[in-house]
């Protein structure tokens, strides 16, 4: 079974709001197996104009579990402090 993959990223506008998101999160990526492979640190933009500072890729066991991660109740209340906290864009991806 192939591995599913979160790609992030993000600017963040409101330090504050952000930090409830992460604290709100964890739960839901523990619940589903995640395992954090980039998160934020050092980074350059080659190609395009992204202009977002935070990039993370988080592994999951399997796409479905990156689903379920996503649209689980955990991870969507925690979702509302990052919607007011900054821009994200979050893809899903099946591993190769």
């Amino acid at each position: 079974m192939a591995k599913g993959y979160w790609i992030a990223h993000v600017h963040v506008t409101d330090p504050d709001e952000y930090k409830k998101y992460v604290s709100g999160a964890r739960e839901a990526f523990e619940a589903h197996g995640a395992r954090f492979l980039a998160r934020g640190g050092e980074n350059i933009e080659l190609e395009g104009a992204m202009g977002r500072e935070r990039h993370v890729v988080i592994e999951f066991p399997s796409y479905q579990a990156a689903l379920d991660c996503y649209n689980s109740d955990g991870y969507q209340a925690a979702r509302a402090f990052r919607t007011g906290a900054g821009v994200a864009t979050v893809v899903v991806v099946e591993g190769a």
